[in-house]
């Protein structure tokens, strides 16, 4: 059923609306969100949505989409979901494209992308190819986002590009190799990506969260990714996460939480944190001091 709306009334509705979206975080944005399937991405996605910005989330998994586009509409949220290979170039340029030319432009872009890799495993034993397999799916999905999303970003209109990160960008550990050089690499590229588009009215900024101790239950890869570590710990993945190695490293005496990463995100995102660029969010709860 539809109703006829006059252009006075509708000129009121509209400006309320906006007067509404204005007193949130990232009223009246356009976020596209890539692995927005995933534990990360799809907690972000939900704090962006209830912060007013409309949300495209993008990923491989399509019921992983609709999982988390169920939870935003819920609760009135602006969501759009699109089954794309980010390691197809064509494929995410095309759908940024199409973004744009529906919205007018992309204001905020997160890549949350997980690639399966290697922890726990010395140089000895590590082969060639799981060595690079962190270094080259990360970076390339990163490279291949970054410059979909940034041709539509900036200008009149402020953009912003997060990245996500890990401690291990800076950890002296065994067995993680791939995982730090990948890690490193990404904040390195968020560093100069930022000084390349500062001059566009582009922010780029990198969240760099510990492991998150609330990511198995929300159906992350974590469970696969740290089972040879608990393991050779005699622990179980959820053990290690709430009182393990790590934890015990931190300063907090715990691990960072998905509502903490996602409400550190938003703001990062929002205006309210115009004047960071070319910088790292440390949410690794103390493993990391700078």
């Amino acid at each position: 059923m539809s109703v006829a709306v006059d252009d006075e009334s509708f000129g009121r509705i509209n400006h309320l609306w906006r007067t509404h979206m204005s007193g949130l975080l990232l009223g009246d944005k356009n976020a596209v969100i890539y692995g927005g399937g995933g534990a990360i991405g799809g907690a972000i996605a939900r704090v962006f949505a209830r912060e007013g910005a409309r949300v495209f989330i993008a990923g491989r998994t399509q019921a992983k989409l609709d999982a988390v586009a169920r939870d935003i509409a819920a609760t009135g949220g602006t969501v759009e979901t699109a089954q794309v290979d980010v390691l197809d170039q064509q494929a995410v340029e095309e759908h940024a494209d199409a973004i744009a030319a529906k919205t007018g432009g992309i204001d905020i872009a997160l890549n949350a992308v997980s690639v399966m890799h290697d922890q726990g495993t010395l140089l000895a034993d590590l082969s060639l190819e799981e060595f690079m397999r962190p270094i080259d799916g990360f970076l390339r999905t990163l490279f291949i986002t970054s410059k979909a999303v940034a041709r539509h970003m900036g200008r009149e209109r402020p953009g912003v590009i997060l990245t996500l990160s890990e401690p291990g960008s800076k950890l002296a550990v065994g067995g993680i190799l791939g995982h730090s050089v990948s890690a490193a690499g990404k904040e390195a590229f968020s560093r100069v990506l930022a000084a390349e588009l500062a001059p566009g009215n582009i922010r780029v900024i990198c969240i760099r969260p510990h492991a998150v101790v609330d990511a198995p239950a929300a159906g992350s890869y974590t469970t696969d990714l740290f089972k040879q570590t608990a393991a050779a710990a005699g622990q179980s993945v959820q053990e290690m996460l709430e009182g393990g190695g790590m934890v015990q490293g931190t300063l907090l005496k715990r691990l960072p939480t998905l509502s903490e990463i996602a409400e550190t995100a938003a703001f990062l995102a929002s205006d309210r944190a115009g004047a960071m660029t070319g910088t790292i969010a440390n949410l690794s709860a103390g493993a990391l001091v700078d």
